[in-house]
């Protein structure tokens, strides 16, 4: 075959490699399986088989006691609670198929937030689908591009996301330094809109956040303040409604976010305020506007259990003893705790790596004992943990097994001496 010169100096040209968008999480992908390689299973794949309490669920066919639901309160399998959510499923059907702002909102969503209003002692409440968008919602539509949201260092994902949202600038201070709040604070323009956020509670390492010395630091340099409630709602402060009013500053917040999906025992977020503009922010908060509203079942049961909460006083007491006694036998064990005292329901296990944290994780489940094991990015970077969330159902029968757990569980994989 004759092959003109222009034929065989010109290349073929080959199409371009598409790029593959997993390409980034590579590193991420290959170190989880690395690690199940060795034969561990993999903690974030837990399928509960059947729920039998707040405290007890079959994993594997194997009945477990529950220390890593959040479900502080046991409100659960709270009768009132399952029968509230079963009318309202007969009389209003199973969703809402819409919007609050369109066909969205029924009655059962304005008694939910009657409720809230009730149990904050507060004028305005807004319902959202999940506590996620909650803080998306309200971080995001009050600060936007040219406002300065102020946060604590460790603050959950979705505070961040809010940022992102609204296109706020993001100015960070160290995970509960009161003095380095203010420094960052003093550097801002006088006349710029602020919105510093801060948590009761912080879901990782269980610590509480110093409210008391903070919120008067923000008022001074004129920012508005949001608190979030979400790990504190239910069992901290006379009537339960969070670190703010265990520290007596609940009065000078401007917001508070929290969830259904801890101590209220079902799904669902919120945001609680006396400021007088409250209101006008479901017509302007994206994640409430365009999002469909909860299912009416679910705002019966959120209602019932709220109500509840109000006098729960017995319970938040037992709460605080399981709180200390466990937390106290872990540390006669020698296991290291992230916070020296307890600070709330939740109590984190620090483990040297990950590979340790993970084998001890296994050991106790297969011990029968389910916990939380948890790494970065979602805790501070190079802290393994494991997180151990209690309930005001456990019993004190209960607490002892697990302190028998942890200590074969610590023995068998050297996290503690023999």
């Amino acid at each position: 075959m004759n092959v003109t010169t222009e034929q065989a100096i010109v290349p073929e040209t080959e199409e371009p490699q598409a790029a593959d968008l997993f390409d980034k999480f590579a590193p991420l992908i290959q170190e989880r399986d690395n690690l199940l390689a060795t034969g561990v299973r993999d903690p974030f794949a837990i399928v509960m088989d059947e729920v039998k309490s707040p405290t007890e669920a079959v994993i594997d066919g194997k009945d477990t006691i529950l220390l890593g639901t959040y479900n502080y309160m046991g409100m659960t399998f709270d009768p009132d609670v399952i029968a509230a959510g079963k009318e309202a499923l007969e009389k209003f059907g199973a969703g809402t198929t819409g919007s609050r702002v369109l066909n969205g909102t029924y009655q059962g969503h304005k008694a939910c937030e009657e409720a809230l209003k009730d149990f904050y002692g507060m004028d305005h409440a807004m319902v959202f689908s999940t506590g996620y968008q909650a803080n998306l919602g309200i971080v995001s539509t009050l600060a936007g591009k040219g406002d300065y949201v102020i946060l604590d260092a460790d603050s959950h994902a979705s505070i961040y996301d809010g940022c992102f949202l609204g296109n706020a600038d993001i100015v960070r201070f160290r995970h509960n330094n009161a003095e380095n709040l203010e420094k960052r604070l003093a550097k801002l323009p006088p006349g710029a809109g602020k919105l510093v956020v801060l948590e009761g509670v912080y879901s990782m390492l269980g610590d509480i956040a110093p409210l008391d010395v903070m919120v008067p630091i923000a008022k001074k340099y004129g920012a508005m303040i949001l608190v979030d409630e979400a790990h504190s709602m239910g069992f901290f402060g006379e009537h339960g409604r969070g670190v703010a009013e265990a520290q007596g500053v609940l009065d000078q917040v401007d917001f508070i976010i929290g969830t259904f999906s801890k101590s209220v025992g079902t799904v669902g977020g919120f945001c609680v305020s006396n400021h007088p503009k409250t209101d006008f922010l479901r017509l302007v908060c994206r994640p409430y506007t365009f999002t469909a509203s909860l299912p009416p079942s679910v705002v019966a049961t959120a209602t019932t259990s709220i109500r509840k909460l109000m006098h729960a006083g017995n319970k938040r007491a037992h709460l605080w003893e399981n709180s200390k006694r466990l937390h106290q036998g872990l540390r006669d064990l020698g296991f290291t705790l992230a916070t020296d005292e307890p600070e709330s329901a939740i109590l984190a296990v620090l483990l040297p790596d990950q590979e340790k944290a993970v084998r001890m994780w296994q050991a106790l489940l297969e011990l029968g004992l389910y916990v939380n094991m948890a790494r970065p990015p979602a805790t501070p970077a190079g802290v393994y943990l494991l997180r151990c969330s209690l309930c005001a159902e456990h019993s004190a029968e209960q607490v002892e097994q697990i302190l028998g757990m942890f200590e074969a569980a610590g023995k068998a994989t050297g996290s503690i001496p023999q």
